[in-house]
């Protein structure tokens, strides 16, 4: 359980250190805006975002087991996180958060995280694929510019909302976030050494400022605070505990699959292998300190993580900067921030779900046994129709129960 900080200590030096502020520096501009992205698109405050990658994104590097992962905001938790804001507000928010982080420890301290090798890879990309729909169509509203009241978080309520809402598109946010979009996939084309996203979110937000239609962080939730507010507990009694004891084991669950599944990835890019109890009690720990400060669930980022090793990032040290580096443009550049157009933020999330659910891999998976393909689509419908926690569930039995029933039938031939 000893965290991966302490042992890369050992043998630091000053070269490592620069290779790591630079990644850090890098993983910075790309974590900035799209952590406010991603707590706009949960139906928080922006700071919320920025909350989640200072204070998450700094214990997730300082206490976990893995050398190169960047904890922080994820899209994966915008469905939950719009869902339990939806029926319960911040408070029940934070207390679910946590909840889930005295069981992600709870977790850690059993060595719970072998039990990720049961969950079968169509069930995860199942969901995966279904979370990046879900994640890409709540993100119309913005991108359009449509007015009237917030959706609903039912996918199909939602579906109607915005065709209800079609009349009101501001064609300038349109542009702008249609704009965003290509901006991205021509820079990631022509020019991949480039971190585009960040680049193309400013760029389009500096445009937006000769576009008075165009709505903006601040004007439509007001200025960004000038650093962290004071930690402060929520509303705690136990019938509230138990109301929102469902909501936490998803959190629970989903931040330690996300997190373990982004160390392992990690571990592939540098040949490394993280440690799991504690990347566990990391985890645990950031989503029991990160609701503290308003923040929101924080778990390891697969996209930011391999950005960070990417850029050359290999012990803990890059996560910390890019925490740091970020408490310090919320304490200094403030304003600036605020100033990122809405509809830019939103092609940013788009690009990000379109990348979450991997398009490359599709011939792989119309190559698996059908059960698998059956089990990848019935997962993914599930998490965009009905609940994700349903939808892990009982895709996992299935698979176990299909994996059981082959077993047998090779053990009988």
């Amino acid at each position: 359980m000893k965290p991966k900080l302490l042992t890369t200590l050992a043998t630091y030096d000053r070269g490592q250190f620069l290779h790591d502020a630079i990644a850090g520096a890098t993983v910075a501009l790309v974590a900035l805006p799209l952590s406010i992205a991603i707590a706009i698109a949960s139906g928080a405050p922006p700071a919320a975002g920025l909350v989640t990658a200072v204070v998450g994104g700094l214990l997730i590097s300082a206490l976990g087991g893995s050398r190169v992962q960047i904890g922080g905001p994820t899209g994966a938790f915008i469905v939950v996180v719009y869902a339990i804001i939806a029926r319960h507000g911040l408070a029940g928010l934070q207390l679910a958060t946590l909840m889930a982080g005295a069981i992600l420890v709870i977790g850690g301290l059993l060595g719970a995280g072998r039990l990720i090798r049961l969950i079968p890879e169509s069930v995860v990309e199942g969901f995966t694929i279904g979370i990046a729909v879900v994640i890409a169509t709540s993100q119309l509203k913005d991108l359009a510019g449509l007015g009237g009241d917030a959706l609903p978080a039912d996918f199909l309520p939602k579906m109607e909302g915005l065709w209800t809402a079609r009349a009101t598109a501001d064609w300038s946010s349109l542009l702008l976030g249609l704009a965003t979009i290509v901006g991205i996939a021509l820079v990631r084309r022509f020019a991949p050494q480039f971190r585009a996203r960040a680049a193309v979110v400013l760029l389009a937000s500096v445009l937006a400022l000769v576009l008075p239609s165009v709505a903006t962080v601040t004007s439509r939730f007001g200025a960004l605070p000038h650093g962290l507010p004071w930690p402060s507990l929520p509303p705690i009694s136990w019938p509230l505990v138990l109301d929102m004891l469902p909501a936490a084991v998803t959190i629970a669950l989903l931040a330690g699959i996300e997190s373990l599944l982004s160390a392992l990835v990690a571990d592939r890019m540098i040949g490394g292998a993280h440690r799991t109890s504690a990347e566990l009690l990391a985890q645990g720990a950031a989503n029991i300190a990160s609701p503290l400060f308003g923040g929101l669930p924080a778990t390891g980022a697969i996209a930011r993580t391999a950005t960070n090793v990417d850029a050359g990032g290999r012990t803990p040290i890059a996560g910390i900067v890019h925490a740091l580096l970020i408490f310090l443009a919320m304490v200094l550049l403030a304003p600036l921030a605020g100033k990122l157009a809405l509809p830019a933020l939103a092609g940013l999330l788009v690009v990000t779900a379109w990348n979450m659910s991997e398009p490359p891999r599709w011939r792989q998976r119309l190559a698996m046994p059908r059960w698998e393909l059956g089990l990848l689509l019935l997962t993914a419908t599930m998490t965009v129709l009905v609940d994700l926690t349903v939808a892990i569930g009982t895709g996992t039995a299935l698979g176990l129960a299909a994996r059981a029933w082959q077993r047998r039938r090779l053990a009988s031939a």
